[in-house]
This record gives C-alpha cells, sequence and structure tokens, in this order.
C-alpha cells in the first residue's frame, strides 16, 4: 500500500493508505471525504463545547436579541421546554445570545466534554508524527461517538434549527460561513504530486510506480486553483537546525572581536624560544631543592 501524506496548501492533514492499481479519480474522492469529514467533526466539536456551557440554539428570529427586545416582539423558544438535558439544567446566560442559557449539570457536562476531546484525538493531526493513518471509518466513528453523547445528554433530541442536529442530519447550511470556504466539493477536488496534477483518467501506479511501500506527498486543492507551492528542499526541522547553528557561530565571532589580540601570547605555541630549549633538552626540566 502507498502512503500518502495529504496537505492543503503547506497545512498536514493525515496519512492515508491507497493501493497502487486505485483510480485518481477515486483516490481523490475517498481523500476529500476524509477531509470534509475532519472539518465536519471540528465544526460539531465547537457547537458541542458551546452547548455544554450555554445549552441548546435559540430559534432563528431570536439569535443576537436582548431580553427587552425579545418580550417587546412577543417572541417564544417553543423548544426550550421540550429539550431539555438529562439531569436538569442551570441558567448561563451566553454572551453573544446564540442559545438559550440552559447549560446541563456538571455531570451531564463532562460527559459532553470528554466527547470531544476524544473525537479531536481521534482525527488529530499528530497522527502524522507518530505514523498512523485515518480513514473514513475514523471519522464515521468521532461523529458516532459525538451523536451518542448528545444522544445521552439530550434524549429528547435538539432543537431542528440546532446546528449539531443539522450536521449530524447532513442538512447543516453554511453559506456565507468561513467554514463555506474550507469544504473541497468532490467533483471540483484536484490533486497534486510533485508539483504536476494527477489526472482523474490514470492509475496511481502509474503516477508513482508500482512500488507498494513508496510514500509520497500529495496537496489537495480545489478547481482552478492552480498549482499548489512546491515542498521545500530542507524539512522545517532541517532548517531550524541550521538557523539554531548559525547564531551560535554568530555569537563566538562576537566573543572573539571582544577578546584582546595579544591574548593568545600566553598559549604554549606562541613562545619564541620554545624551539631552543627543545634543541639543549631544556623543555621538561625540573628542579628538586633538598636541604
Amino acid at each position: 500500500m502507498v502512503l500518502l501524506h495529504v496537505k492543503r496548501g503547506e497545512e498536514s492533514q493525515f496519512l492515508y493508505e491507497a493501493s497502487t492499481c486505485i483510480g485518481v479519480e477515486q483516490l481523490a474522492y475517498e481523500l476529500v471525504t476524509i477531509y470534509n469529514g475532519r472539518l465536519k467533526v471540528s465544526r460539531v466539536c465547537s457547537e458541542i463545547e458551546e452547548l455544554a456551557k450555554y445549552g441548546t440554539m435559540l430559534p432563528p428570529d431570536m439569535l443576537g436579541l436582548t431580553d427587552e427586545q425579545v418580550d417587546e416582539l412577543h417572541l417564544v423558544d417553543e423548544w426550550a421546554d421540550r429539550c431539555i438535558p438529562s439531569g436538569g439544567w442551570r441558567f448561563n446566560r451566553d454572551p453573544v445570545g446564540r442559545r438559550n442559557g440552559r447549560q446541563p449539570q456538571a455531570k451531564m457536562g463532562d460527559i459532553l466534554t470528554k466527547a470531544v476531546e476524544d473525537a479531536k484525538t481521534m482525527i488529530s493531526k499528530k497522527f502524522i508524527n507518530e505514523n498512523k493513518r485515518i480513514t473514513m471509518q475514523t471519522v464515521q466513528e468521532a461523529l458516532d461517538l459525538l451523536r451518542g453523547a448528545v444522544t445521552i445528554v439530550y434524549p429528547m433530541q435538539l432543537p431542528p434549527h440546532d446546528p449539531i442536529r443539522m450536521e449530524f442530519s447532513n442538512t447543516e447550511d453554511l453559506t456565507g460561513t468561513q467554514a463555506s470556504l474550507e469544504v473541497i466539493e468532490p467533483s471540483k477536488a484536484q490533486l497534486w504530486f510533485a508539483g504536476k496534477l494527477m489526472l482523474n483518467e490514470r492509475l496511481l501506479g502509474e503516477i508513482v510506480g508500482q512500488n507498494e511501500k513508496t510514500k509520497i506527498i500529495v496537496k489537495l486543492t480545489k478547481l482552478n486553483e492552480g498549482a499548489p507551492g512546491r515542498e521545500p528542499v530542507i524539512t522545517e526541522e532541517a532548517r531550524k537546525q541550521m538557523m539554531l547553528h548559525a547564531y551560535r557561530r554568530q555569537e563566538e565571532l562576537k566573543k572573539l572581536e571582544q577578546d584582546d589580540d595579544d591574548q593568545y601570547l600566553d598559549s604554549a605555541w606562541s613562545d619564541s624560544r620554545s624551539l631552543k630549549r627543545q634543541v639543549h633538552g631544556l623543555e621538561d626540566v625540573k628542579f628538586k631543592f633538598t636541604k
């Protein structure tokens, strides 16, 4: 299996294994599915963290309004009493006015927090340094873990307008958000290897060879984004070591400049009479004084 180090721009994303017999089009679909899935997990984790602090999402017509404005407009959150967390709730006002402030009790909140931590670990970029692969099943397991935690805390489910529920049902609307710019449509995905576009009609083995133990770096881009930047000649770690060596050398030169020019005269090799003493056998003469 060929080991693929997947990047988006200059940022590493995950490791993936694929056979040399797989088509580039199918490979691009699988990589984009994992890439978008990791983004979904990150979005859900972010919203669950808010859910554990401030409760469920307010209806769209109440978002960002103050209590006075809600009273004036006679607006009511019809889902507040339907979607009550297990074990009750305590009030914790949302400073940005997105959620109703009905925070789950500490025990239920810990369940949500623990699920978020575990899900983030399952899709962590640190797996690249540990040489661990991520698959579509890994992403699905992370989503299932989050869904299970939310179901435990909210057995009556979340309101239909809550972004967490919409993410789980794949009905989320990312229009006008930063997240929409990050997501890549599978039909518009492109793969690049060694600065060249990988054509969809070719097989992976035709591009990288038939050696199943090959490790390559591929970069994901959107259609018409252009070629991504090439990989640097040296690694980031090697660059840091070179800069550290140059800095130490510079400091040594500064110290030498500050030293006196005739300091070397104190050294044994600078003694002009050293050769004469060696010829006469007086180099290591020792005197012993007796009474």
